[in-house]
């Protein structure tokens, strides 16, 4: 290659500047304005054959420049308006809980505008911030403590009975944070509004919002909307809750003292659930149920599983009892009961029932009326008495679970913009994160016995599977309960660790109308914990003559 030396600039330069501008003519494009000696430089370099370095733009998000289309949709959150009306917003979903966020992703993806309305600065809901995502960790936490305890490679100078319950949350609270940024993300990606404040009826087509900044309040038209704004525990006006020792299921996620021994009112499911986190940690637990068994409406082989296993923990069960009065002190609680008994501990945990949150949103306006649980009624669309407002989740009852909740709400969405294959939520597997946990779905042995139905059982105890001696599960059992002549499946209960893993197996199944001899004619992975379902089903089999 040639060198270029100083003395070389002036050689050809009106040779040069005339190929540029017929290079130029035959682009198309015009002659480009730049210093003359910056030109004589480049033209020169082009005279004397050097290679031409290439020097790419240069982006940085930093600038302001951007690359729009001509489209509203994609530069604000205009949707397109299918429904023929002259409200701001084609639907209003009130609470941004999982019902709440189901039903407004349907709309959304339906071509409706869509605004969610929820009084907590994040979205998520109870579920996320002091119901299901915190408890489950919360639990999840508590069990990896009993494992560690049991295992002799870890337990060796550990002590865990001296555990504050606020230090054992601190993954729940990693949890949340992340559910929080994860659902975040679901309403930026599907361009849905949201307002966080609190919401109330003007008329049935017009909200009022208090905004939870403190700004004032803001009114907005809609349509149709949808209230999934869940429920809260419900407190009875006999006992003071703004005591320190006195908790309920919400409250409780704030507690930051150790306590030897609380008391657990009410034996539902959050009782249940409470009763072996705290014997995990080492709490004795005073269980008081108002009814004579435990959660009367499982299979009764599995309640009483449960029964056993609270015995062998510890946890003193108290039967068809009922509260008299509360006595609180500042280092102990008293609770009487109608039985004219009396127990002392150190905090008491009300999990007896929840309330719909529905007092806030001036139902009357529109012409609702909440019941004394501050439930609302729907018919088997979701719809409520007034024709444009639908309800779902834990506000409507049964069965008060995040899962069904989410489909609800989904449902509610479906039924609104006219989906033709829409139906109500009817198939809810039961999920009860006890230690173990409990799952089961279809009929019990009790209701086929009522029914008269002939049916036949198969079961599977975890102890005699080789995946649960490896991970030292000890207790637990998955009953298939099939008809003995067609061997349709007619209900699935498990108990023990992963259960409610495990059920959706059998559901996915019985969703099919599959037989037992699907699971025996099935190859299972082994070891794994879904080997129980060949396991049962060839149990059952062996019944059948």
């Amino acid at each position: 290659m040639s060198k270029k030396h100083k003395g070389d600039e002036t050689s050809n330069i009106n040779d040069d500047k005339k190929d540029i501008e017929v290079s130029n003519q035959s682009s198309g494009s015009a002659p480009s304005v730049a210093s003359s000696e910056a030109s004589r430089e480049s033209e020169n370099q082009i005279d004397s054959g050097e290679d031409h370095l290439f020097h790419p733009n240069l982006i940085s998000p930093l600038d302001n420049d951007r690359i729009r289309i001509n489209s509203g949709f994609t530069r604000d959150s205009e949707r397109i308006k299918r429904d023929k009306h002259d409200f701001e917003y084609d639907a209003v979903v009130i609470g941004a809980g999982p019902a709440g966020e189901a039903a407004a992703m349907k709309l959304a993806k339906s071509g409706k505008k869509v605004v969610v309305v929820d009084p907590r600065n994040q979205v998520g809901g109870n579920s996320a911030h002091v119901g299901t995502i915190p408890s489950k960790a919360l639990r999840q936490s508590v069990f990896n403590l009993i494992n560690y305890r049991r295992d002799p490679l870890f337990s060796q100078g550990l002590d865990y009975y001296q555990v504050p319950l606020n230090k054992v949350l601190t993954n729940a609270r990693k949890v949340i944070r992340t559910q929080v940024d994860t659902h975040t993300r679901f309403y930026e990606r599907n361009q849905i509004e949201l307002r966080h404040g609190w919401a109330s009826f003007e008329d049935k087509h017009t909200l009022h919002i208090e905004l939870g900044d403190g700004t004032g309040y803001e009114t907005i038209t809609f349509n149709k909307a949808i209230i999934t704004v869940g429920s809260r525990p419900y407190r009875p006006d006999l006992l003071d809750f703004d005591h320190p020792r006195v908790f309920d299921s919400d409250k409780i996620l704030q507690m930051d003292y150790v306590v030897k021994k609380i008391i657990i009112y009410g034996a539902g499911v959050i009782g249940c659930e409470y009763a072996s986190i705290f014997t995990g940690l080492g709490y004795k637990v005073d269980l008081i149920n108002n009814h004579d068994g435990l959660l009367s409406y499982l299979d009764k082989e599995i309640s009483d599983a449960l029964a056993h296993d609270f015995r062998q923990f510890g946890v003193l069960v108290r039967h068809n009892e009922e509260i008299e009065k509360l006595e609180t002190h500042d280092d102990y609680v008293v609770l009487h009961l109608k039985s004219g008994k009396r127990i002392k501990s150190d905090a008491i945990l009300w999990c007896n029932g929840r309330s719909g949150n529905t007092e806030s949103l001036n139902l009357e306006a529109v012409g609702l009326k909440a019941n004394n649980r501050g439930q609302l009624k729907v018919d088997d669309t979701y719809r409520t008495e007034v024709d444009n407002i639908y309800a779902a989740g834990d506000v409507i009852g049964w069965p008060s679970l995040a899962s069904a909740a989410y489909d609800q709400g989904r449902c509610a969405a479906a039924f609104m913009v006219g989906d033709k294959d829409a139906e109500p939520v009817s198939s809810v597997p039961t999920g009860i994160y006890t230690i173990p946990e409990i799952s089961s779905i279809g009929k019990t042995e009790q209701e086929l016995t009522d029914e008269k139905v002939p049916y036949e059982v198969g079961q599977a105890f975890f102890k005699h599977l080789a995946r649960a001696q490896i991970i030292g599960e000890r207790s637990g059992v998955l009953k298939i309960l099939f008809h003995r002549e067609t061997l349709e499946i007619l209900g699935i209960h498990c108990y023990g660790n992963h259960a409610s893993e495990i059920i959706h197996i059998g559901q996915a199944v019985m969703k099919l109308h599959g037989t037992l001899e699907y699971f025996v004619n099935t190859t299972f992975n082994y070891p794994t914990m879904a080997e129980a379902y060949r396991v049962a089903a060839l149990n059952g089999l062996n019944r059948v003559f």
